[in-house]
């Protein structure tokens, strides 16, 4: 299982993908889940994963393996839309070769975000299904989770609007992160984080956010803190509760 969340906001863009893969308690490892593609100036492509290692690993060889040729591809489709159906299109192509795995009982399914800005057109995220349909974030729906998504949404709920900016949506998707790697063993460290400012068109370097990186501890333990703080200075229960 993995933990994916891309955000959508006036701002920008920011994405953080977990890096563990596990197939049973004998055999975790740890696998990037964060891909980039772009031309400076031009575009910049940002796709996490989810799902079937195997399938997300083969989708995206084909898509950097297609970049060197005629055929429309990801530095070539002329807008975000187009490479989220492009996405899909390859996402289908190869769970169809794959198909006699998947006649086997084997789960082969996986699924994407897709978030970037292409010149002329403004930043967009998509959420692509192992069907290879997808839907596109909006300002009333500013993100998107994939995989082990329950336990950090509801801080997302509560705490995300379009207009946010992107310092304080980065935090928030790591408290998210925090809460699901606490209640959840097939999620773990390290983080890949990227954050994307509008009409910048350049690739971000990017940051991996190891174990005991000093910004995550101190805002995972502020977290803590705060909510036991918040919880000690809430109103006395009535007595009707505790009858």
């Amino acid at each position: 299982m993995t933990y994916c969340v891309a955000i959508n906001l006036a701002e920008g863009l920011v994405f953080v993908s977990d890096s563990r893969t596990n197939a049973g308690i004998d055999h975790i490892a740890t696998f990037r889940k964060l891909y980039t593609f772009g031309t400076p100036g031009e575009r910049v492509i940002v796709l996490q994963t989810a799902g079937n290692l195997a399938t997300s690993q083969s989708v995206v060889s084909l898509l950097r393996q297609r970049l060197f040729g005629a055929d429309p591809h990801l530095l070539t489709v002329p807008t975000l839309f187009e490479a989220a159906r492009l996405v899909g299109q390859t996402m289908r192509e190869v769970t169809e070769h794959d198909a006699v795995s998947a006649n086997s009982g084997v789960d082969m399914s996986c699924s994407f975000l897709l978030g970037g800005q292409i010149n002329g057109e403004p930043p967009a995220l998509f959420n692509i299904y192992p069907q290879g349909n997808f839907i596109q974030a909006t300002p009333d729906t500013p993100y998107f989770q994939i995989g082990e998504s329950k336990y950090g949404k509801p801080i997302l709920d509560r705490a995300l609007r379009h207009g946010l900016g992107l310092e304080q949506a980065l935090r928030c998707a790591l408290i998210s992160f925090d809460s699901t790697i606490r209640s959840n063993l097939s999620v773990g460290m390290p983080l890949d984080v990227l954050v994307y400012r509008k009409n910048h068109l350049d690739i971000p370097n990017g940051y991996r956010v190891m174990d005991s990186d000093p910004y995550f501890e101190e805002i995972r333990g502020l977290w803590g803190s705060g909510l036991r703080k918040l919880l000690e200075d809430m109103p006395t229960s009535p007595d009707l509760y505790l009858k």
